[in-house]
């Protein structure tokens, strides 16, 4: 039986791969800023539901009925909720192909929460324009 020893230059290209590399840890935090925003998107969508929901609290109704408004609060918080689920598995997704050097970007995130958007920016436009307008309020159509 005979052993053979490793040269100690040899050793030295065997420590983890990118511990010490810049662009990596610079990869890393810009993941970490991206997920960030995106918590902050989904924390502002959360707020704005709610924010909906309790619109009619400062008014008297004209309707006696809840009407449609709630649903509209209702449907931007639960964007909101997914934001928050979808954004923390897309972080850890991005890290593990940052860390295995596999990351490619990808289109199906910013197109799936710009048609989300969209859909929430035209039921918003829908609410605004379909709501009566409160015959003491200062603004009254022609």
């Amino acid at each position: 039986m005979q052993l053979k020893s490793k040269p100690v230059e040899e050793d030295k290209d065997k420590k983890k791969p990118g511990r010490l590399n810049p662009s990596r840890i610079r990869d890393h935090l810009a993941n970490e800023r991206t997920y960030l925003a995106w918590m902050r998107t989904g924390i502002a969508l959360l707020g704005f539901g709610v924010v909906i929901v309790r619109l009619r609290a400062f008014q008297v109704p004209l309707v006696p009925r809840p009407g449609t408004g709630w649903k509209l609060g209702l449907v931007f918080s639960l964007v909101g909720l997914i934001t928050v689920w979808l954004s923390t598995g897309h972080y850890f997704a991005v890290r593990r192909d940052i860390e295995e050097d596999t990351y490619e970007p990808t289109d199906r995130w910013v197109i799936l929460f710009s048609l989300a958007i969209m859909i929430l920016g035209a039921g918003v436009i829908y609410f605004v324009f379909t709501s009566p307008l409160d015959p003491l309020s200062p603004v009254m159509p022609e």
